[in-house]
């Protein structure tokens, strides 16, 4: 099953070359994303029935044209597969004119509101998303892990603050990129954007907690690690 919605490019979604942000990018997936489990009866809507949360594990983004302020994006959606209490989720985003815009993959680990532990996907829920399963935008159809750079050039300190809090108590997933330019030199933010983005999420972070956000640049990538 392929999941469709279109969103209208605002103001708050381009930076000053009034193309779209990467937050904004990822928010309109994290969106679609969202509205798609709504409709089967497995997302944010139904969590007081299901007691059942996804949690994202991964991104990996890939921007090929980059649409500015005012455009119509049309972002289709699917799950890729699901595997025990894992699941895979792939992303299209076309512009006006039908050209494909941007690629993105995802993975998600499900878990028990109740308990707060991770919980198997069962099969009812699995059929539920029609997986689509031979429909993969990159090649590799595994995530690859992010190597741990070897040197960090400079860090800063971030504590996590009430606007940063999701409607299940974490540090919602856009913010921890917004940190992680924070932790950027000034010459290198400037770069902007960055039209490929791979972004793993190892450890939740919550209210309060003081985050040393880590700078490095290796093999021609920019690397920001964040550490409670």
């Amino acid at each position: 099953m392929i999941y469709q919605e279109k969103f209208k490019i605002g103001l708050k979604d381009v930076w000053k070359e009034k193309q779209v942000s990467n937050k904004a990018i990822l928010e309109y997936l994290e969106n679609v994303a969202a509205y798609h489990s709504d409709m089967v009866g497995f997302g944010i809507a139904s969590t007081n029935q299901t007691q059942l949360s996804w949690i994202l594990l991964d991104w990996k983004v890939k921007v090929i044209k980059r649409p500015e302020y005012g455009q119509i994006l049309d972002i289709h959606t699917w799950s890729r597969g699901i595997k025990k209490c894992y699941a895979y989720r792939d992303f299209e985003v076309y512009d006006g004119a039908g050209n494909l815009c941007v690629i993105a993959t995802s993975k998600w680990l499900l878990i028990n509101n109740q308990t707060g532990k991770i919980t198997k996907v069962e099969n009812e829920m699995a059929k539920c998303y029609e997986s689509e399963i031979d429909k993969c935008v990159f090649e590799d159809k595994e995530i690859e892990k992010i190597k741990e750079p070897k040197n960090y050039k400079s860090s800063i300190i971030y504590e996590v603050k009430r606007k940063d809090i999701d409607v299940i108590g974490h540090m919602h997933n856009l913010y921890y990129l917004d940190v992680a330019y924070e932790a950027l030199p000034q010459e290198v933010y400037e770069q902007r954007p960055f039209d490929e983005i791979r972004i793993m999420y190892k450890k939740e972070m919550k209210l309060g907690d003081i985050v040393n956000c880590k700078y490095a640049y290796e093999e021609r990538q920019t690397y920001c690690s964040n550490y409670k």
